[in-house]
This record gives C-alpha cells, structure tokens and sequence, in this order.
C-alpha cells in the first residue's frame, strides 16, 4: 500500500491541535500503520501547536499532510507564516516552552523546514517497521 496521501485543512486555532491529532490517527488506523499512532500523534501535536502559538494573524487555516511512500511515513504542516522558521535549540530547564522540535527531533528519522510561497512547511518522517502491515 505504497503511495498513499492524504491532506486536509484546519483552521488556526487551538480546537484544531486535537483534531489533527485525531485526524492523524484515524487516517493511520486506515492505513494498517497502528504502530505509527502514538509517535505520530504527538509530533502533529507539536507541529501544529507550533501554528497556533506562532503563526498568529498569517493566515486562517494550517495543513496537515500524510504521505506513506514505501518504508516512510512523511507528515508535513504547513502554514503561512514566513518571517521566521522554527530552529531546532536546546530550551534551559527554566523555560515553559521551546521543546516542541526536540521531541520531533527524537522521535524522527528525520525532519526539517522548507519555505513554501507563502509560508513554510515543516515535515517529518518516520520509518514504518516490519512489523506493520502491507
């Protein structure tokens, strides 16, 4: 089941982190990819509560993608937010926030950022095991 994508739309506010999430996970569970639920659940978390909390008055709506190309499984959000892409820091243990990419770093085989017209789209993926179905 190689070739897969899904892409929907939420508006940009803080209602929509969990349903991307569940979005996610519903669209997993139809792909047979249930192993993949729990780390996809909170980097779509992380990503998108990136939109809401940074990418403020750019735009009403983010995008969440899902692609399942052979052995990876590749989550993207985007936005429209262009005048700073998110960099990868190590937060002091008195900060509140800042360790949303260091759990999308640990939990990645890989991810990054790349500038879209308007805006930017950080993407992840995750390696889909053996043991997941076909």
């Amino acid at each position: 089941m190689s070739g897969r994508t899904h892409i929907k739309r939420f508006r940009a506010r803080r209602d929509s982190v969990p349903a991307a999430r569940h979005h996610a996970e519903h669209v997993l569970t139809e792909w047979r990819l249930g192993g993949l639920i729990d780390d996809t659940a909170l980097i779509v978390s992380e990503l998108t509560t990136n939109v809401v909390s940074h990418a403020k008055g750019t735009g009403d709506y983010f995008e969440l993608g899902l692609r399942r190309r052979h052995s990876t499984l590749v989550l993207e959000v985007s936005d429209s937010y262009q005048w700073r892409m998110p960099e990868l820091r190590t937060p002091s243990l008195d900060d509140l926030s800042g360790r949303g990419l260091v759990i999308v770093d640990a939990l990645a085989a890989k991810w990054g950022v790349r500038p879209r017209d308007p805006g930017k789209t950080v993407w992840a993926h995750l390696a889909i095991g053996q043991g997941e179905s076909p």
